[in-house]
């Protein structure tokens, strides 16, 4: 608390002079578009790991003396960029395995402010993404009142790679989820140091979409993460079903190579293809299943924001060219077995087209809106604090919407303020955003998304089952998709009693 004070205290003096003082040294930073707002990029929150470092546990920063400046961002971590056909495709960035750095946008002008903070955590499937994409600019969300930190975090193989060497050097007998290791030290630096940037460490937010959002869902479960911030939104993301165990995990690994010597002296260009499975029950950062966490009442029980988009599949899992309703049919009958008649009374595929969207709706439906459903659930029955659920509509304007509608990471736009420079927002697009900036902001600050101005977005209740549609109206809607949603309920209860049974 001490160094804490200290810190707030400098806060002003420091900025006079265009420095700001960390407890790891001094920063320098710069000022965002809107010259209220000050950008500090590039701040690590780690010792880079490289070398002996590669597939260890995250370390704290190392100090430095004089002013860094962070006007910069830094490398992306290791990955392989999306195909180029990729509506999520981005130009080549510069990359390297020294990455664990994050970026902080604050209108705050003195150290004392305490103003809720809002850290983002990029989505990508674990394998992709960092914090300095354009969308995530924190400039808006900054001027609304909060301190905005995106960060990068350990990807693909660097981050979520097992294996029985790596687990017997461990002092927790635990190897593979690196990539939230390096979560849990990025949260550690904000309650050490956000102070000087006006933040409150008493009021933080994680949030995150997708393969974030999911990390999120992981935070909320992992002991490790106590006390380390105060609220949660996941945005089309979460790991209610079965995650791989350590040993599965181990197994995968070893394949890669025995020696930990040699792999750790191999090139990141040459690993770069090889796969980590995600997130793992490593039995430290993740000691059980996320469900079982929340039902045994192990996790961080805090307020929070889910939900799921309309067209979430229509970029995630594409009707292949040769797709008929035969296939769709033949599919079904093979996963859902005795149950498939009612998968296909829920989504039928009387013809081609037919099958088509059922085959959208369908993995939408067990993919994300179960997930999400399913947390909202989860915490309403289980904790103490609530649960606020949407369900986004809006299909934003210009070839992306044309082709996908409403799709997997169409709300961050919405979310952060930053319609995409070659797609002007129509009047629809701008009232919605404002709408959800208000919302998250107002949630970040209290808890409660609701404010003067805003829809009421009721808490989430099991009996009345009602979400907010985020789309071209704001409005309460009853039971969405509640029938599939229920069936995804029994099926994959019944997978889980088939795994018991097989299991004694």
């Amino acid at each position: 608390m001490l160094r804490l004070a200290l810190v707030s205290s400098l806060f002003t003096l420091a900025l006079s002079a265009g420095n700001l003082k960390t407890l790891q040294g001094l920063l320098t930073g710069t000022t965002g578009n809107n010259p209220a707002i000050r950008v500090y990029k590039g701040v690590p929150y780690a010792t880079p790991p490289v070398g002996e470092l590669r597939w260890k546990a995250t370390q704290p920063p190392i100090p430095w003396t004089g002013v860094r400046q962070s006007t910069e961002f830094s490398k992306q971590c290791m990955q392989e960029p999306y195909p180029d056909s990729s509506i999520y495709y981005r130009a080549p960035q510069p990359m390297s395995e020294d990455c664990l750095y994050l970026n902080v946008w604050t209108a705050s002008r003195t150290g004392n402010d305490k103003r809720p903070v809002m850290v983002w955590i990029h989505g990508g499937g674990y394998t992709r993404g960092s914090g300095d994409v354009s969308t995530y600019d924190g400039e808006n969300l900054a001027a609304k009142g909060v301190v905005l930190v995106t960060l990068n975090y350990r990807l693909g193989v660097f981050g979520f790679l097992a294996h029985p060497e790596l687990t017997h050097e461990s002092p927790h007998q635990a190897s593979g989820n690196y990539g939230l290791l390096d979560l849990v030290a990025a949260l550690h630096w904000v309650q050490e140091n956000i102070a000087a940037f006006g933040g409150d460490p008493k009021r933080v937010t994680i949030f995150g979409e997708s393969a974030g959002s999911g990390a999120v869902n992981a935070l909320v479960a992992s002991p490790l993460a106590k006390g380390l911030f105060q609220r949660a939104i996941g945005e089309s993301g979460a790991m209610f079903g079965r995650r791989v165990t350590l040993a599965q995990a181990e197994e995968a690994g070893a394949k890669l190579g025995k020696d930990l010597a040699a792999l750790r002296a191999r090139p990141a260009e040459e690993l770069l293809k090889s796969a980590g499975p995600g997130p793992i029950l490593d039995g430290w950062m993740l000691p059980e299943e996320v469900r079982s966490a929340f039902e045994a009442h192990h996790y961080n029980d805090v307020p929070v924001i889910v939900g799921s988009n309309a067209d979430e599949a229509r970029t995630l899992a594409p009707w292949p060219a040769s797709g008929t309703a035969a296939s769709f049919i033949e599919a079904a009958n093979k996963r859902y077995g005795s149950m498939a008649p009612e998968f296909l009374k829920l989504y039928p595929a009387a013809s081609d087209e037919e099958a088509r969207e059922s085959h959208y709706n369908s993995t939408r439906d067990q993919g994300m809106s179960w997930q999400m459903r399913t947390w909202a659930r989860e915490q309403q029955q289980s904790g103490k604090n609530v649960a606020y659920l949407y369900y986004f509509t809006r299909v934003p304007p210009g070839p992306a919407g044309q082709k996908y509608r409403a799709y997997h990471a169409a709300e961050i736009q919405y979310v952060f303020g930053n319609a995409p420079a070659k797609t002007p927002w129509e009047e629809p697009d701008r009232r919605l955003s404002n709408a959800m900036m208000g919302y998250w902001v107002n949630f970040a600050t209290k808890g409660d998304p609701n404010g003067p101005g805003l829809a009421k977005w009721p808490a989430y209740d099991v009996k009345r089952d009602e979400a907010l549609e985020l789309g071209a109206d704001i409005a309460v809607r009853r039971g969405v998709s509640k029938e599939a949603l229920d069936f995804f309920d029994r099926f994959f209860a019944s997978q889980n009693a088939d795994r018991a049974r097989a299991s004694r």
